[in-house]
């Protein structure tokens, strides 16, 4: 019989590989990931705050995480235009450029093996379990807008969506970037 590994040995060797990977590019693997999360973040969900409550991570790492890919020029931080107070991150262009050559394609390249049916079960189990482990800790899901429960298709007020929460109108992209604010529509 075969030796069946436990859930928990085999995702932990699945992200040793991600992280051993994640050193590529002269990046460490937390700025990887807040690259990642902001190539995926619509405008609301661009700020600092946002990048430290989906990281999980503390203010002072989120923090020297966007200095440093700051100084690399991969992105700009700028006065939040609807809360002077507040700061929005945005990826430049070589920011955009560098998500190419993210490690965590080699993950995506070796689950197209997998069928169709296997990849969307496969992800849809992941995605439940960060979701249980999420909620048991109190973090947010950052879903799509699109999934929310304050995201209204073809709205009067949008563009051509609207966002009930933050009285905002939302365009297409918007509906498909994940959002700080997201609370599941089901």
């Amino acid at each position: 019989m075969a030796d069946k590994k436990p859930i928990p040995i085999l995702m932990e060797r699945l992200a040793r590989i991600l992280l051993n990977d994640s050193h590529a590019g002269g990046l460490k693997p937390t700025q990887w990931e807040a690259l990642r999360y902001l190539s995926r973040a619509n405008r609301f969900s661009r700020s600092p705050g946002a990048v430290t409550a989906y990281l999980g991570v503390t203010k002072g790492t989120v923090s020297q995480t966007l200095s440093a890919l700051e100084r690399k020029g991969l992105i700009t931080k700028a006065t939040d235009q609807a809360d002077r107070r507040g700061v929005q991150i945005n990826l430049t262009r070589q920011g955009a450029k560098m998500l190419q050559h993210d490690p965590a394609i080699s993950i995506e390249t070796a689950t197209r093996q997998m069928t169709a049916i296997d990849r969307a079960q496969l992800s849809a189990s992941l995605e439940g379990v960060v979701l249980r482990l999420l909620r048991d800790r109190g973090g947010r899901p950052f879903g799509a807008c699109k999934t929310c429960r304050h995201f209204k298709k073809s709205a009067p007020k949008g563009a051509p969506h609207f966002c009930t929460l933050l009285g905002e109108p939302l365009t297409a992209s918007d509906s498909q970037a994940i959002c700080v604010e997201q609370e599941n529509a089901a």
